[in-house]
């Protein structure tokens, strides 16, 4: 079969991909993801997002390999594998990122995507509840939410933040960033909000778009250096398809150099040390990961506001059964609502740790119920310098590969975790939240001096789920796509996804993805 277009991958980026290039019946296009239909109740309810995070049916579950300056160890890594991709899973808040994010990747040499130019990008992707301003949209395909999350320990923290100097923002994809409050949130009428649901499935419809579910691409196929279709698996039969336009990679941070790499694309040494063709020595792919460590800050609650009610069984049913008959109550929220950007320190330029306030303990990624009602600061620094790398353990595609994120390799992202603790027990000690303080259970008030609080960080802190960066995109040696997302030295082949990030923003990676795709389309469409 032969399409105009191929995108592999239907996750954020690859469902708005679809749906923007079959705006237009000239164009066909062919849509192949790995993964299963996420139109179920588990990726609905908001609060469920825990059950495909851990389910291998819908999601990779990657794990790093030892990570050498966290004690070595394997950290979990999820991935979507379903239609909607990481929409489909995550925890459902909507940020975009600092103004000065942008005017760093402007500065790399990227000046198309400067804060000015991409801000147009937001604006389209967002239907926002706050109504369209200077700097927010109101025509866009994503219902976009203020939480209006009535929990009275959201109200608490907000006031301690307050209470420790630092300003209420109403809106911080707004004008400015920096301060606390209520994030966006992509929940609307009581369920999530996937890309899938309000990209993909008005598209569905249309006769130009075919979409491949269960379609396990193995290989990109190239002539000379020119990539014209895609290997799949499909039911167990390899199948060719062909683009006669252009191939678009939107197989995520991991994935996307995984494929890269087992097309022979990638650095020579590394593929010829696999037994791979080389197609094209492209040092870069899978060089640049990035991720935001979040360490934990957790303080016991003395009243029962927090979501240590729900792990009991009653109370859980009987929430589960106001969600089905009117999509309300406790499973109509994420409770990742509350949270800010604030400087670690003076001396930081710019606000560099972000917080999610959580009113409930997290154990394990969410596998062990908490014991006790509580609540967690999450702190993690926006801009870790540490780098790591996505490498092939072979060349069967089926292998997981390798992931290295060498996190705290860098000794300043140990002094900004270690500065997030403090700014954290500062807020956690404030009146506001008195009446529901009980004692620091981590990393535990013995734990005061920078060696201590180094080694709970070190035996503690987790991902922020936000990988990037494998594929950047820049105009140095590394650089794996040009400004215009093109893979450098072969034609007819970009990559759209958050593997391009050439710097983490400071934002949970969702908004940003969905504004790389928005540009993208123009780009495609335009032929640029």
């Amino acid at each position: 079969m032969q399409f105009d277009y191929i995108i592999i991958g239907a996750g954020s980026a690859g469902c708005v991909l679809a749906n923007r290039l079959t705006e237009s019946s000239k164009n066909t296009v062919g849509l192949f993801e790995v993964g299963k239909s996420s139109d179920m109740w588990k990726v609905k309810m908001p609060l469920a997002l825990l059950y495909t995070m851990h389910d291998p049916k819908y999601n990779w579950k990657y794990y790093s390999e030892p990570e050498p300056y966290l004690n070595n160890r394997k950290l979990f890594c999820p991935r979507g594998k379903m239609i909607g991709g990481c929409s489909a899973h995550n925890g459902m808040v909507f940020v975009r990122g600092n103004r000065n994010d942008y005017e760093r990747w402007k500065n790399f040499g990227l000046k198309s995507w400067s804060y000015e130019k991409i801000l147009p990008y937001f604006k389209k992707i967002e239907t926002w509840s706050g109504g369209e301003d200077q700097y927010r949209g109101s025509l866009g395909l994503l219902p976009v939410n203020q939480s209006k999350n009535d929990n009275p320990l959201f109200k608490a923290f907000l006031g301690a933040a307050s209470d420790a100097g630092h300003k209420i923002n109403p809106d911080m994809n707004g004008e400015y960033q920096e301060g606390f409050g209520m994030f966006d949130t992509t929940i609307h009428n009581g369920e999530r909000a996937s890309v899938s649901k309000y990209y993909l499935n008005p598209a569905k419809k249309r006769k130009n778009l075919s979409i491949f579910s269960n379609s396990f691409v193995e290989k990109i196929i190239f002539d000379g250096k020119k990539a014209i279709g895609i290997e799949v698996n499909i039911k167990n039969k390899i199948e060719k398809f062909y683009a006669e336009k252009e191939l678009i990679l939107s197989a995520g941070s991991i994935n996307s150099p995984q494929l890269l790499m087992l097309s022979g694309i990638g650095n020579e040494n590394h593929l010829k040390e696999r037994g791979i063709n080389v197609v094209h020595d492209l040092k870069g792919v899978g060089k640049n990961l990035q991720d935001h460590l979040e360490t934990y800050i957790q303080q016991e609650c003395k009243t029962p506001d927090t979501l240590y009610t729900y792990t009991k069984l009653v109370p859980k049913v009987l929430a589960g059964i106001q969600w089905f008959l009117s999509k309300s109550g406790p499973c109509s929220q994420s409770y990742l609502e509350a949270g800010g950007f604030t400087k670690s320190s003076p001396e930081r330029e710019m606000p560099n740790i972000q917080f999610h306030f959580f009113p409930s303990f997290v154990i394990d990624h969410g596998l062990v119920n908490p014991s006790s009602h509580g609540y967690q600061l999450h702190a993690s620094p926006n801009h870790p310098k540490s780098r790591g790398s996505v490498t092939l353990n072979s060349s069967n595609p089926y292998d997981y590969p390798k992931i290295l994120f060498n996190y705290l390799e860098d000794e300043d992202d140990l002094k900004q975790t270690r500065e997030c603790i403090h700014v954290a027990r500062k807020i956690l000690s404030q009146p506001s939240l008195a009446k529901h303080a009980g004692k620091e259970v981590a990393p535990g008030s013995d734990k005061q001096s920078d060696d201590e609080l180094n080694e709970y960080i070190r035996s503690n802190a987790e991902t922020a789920y936000h990988p990037c960066g494998t594929c950047k995109m820049g105009v140095d040696k590394m650089a794996v796509v040009d400004e215009n997302l093109k893979v450098k030295g072969i034609q007819n082949l970009r990559v759209v996804d958050a593997s391009v990030i050439p710097e983490i923003p400071s934002a949970n990676l969702n908004a940003p993805t969905l504004m790389i795709a928005e540009k993208a389309s123009e780009l495609i469409l335009e032929n640029i």
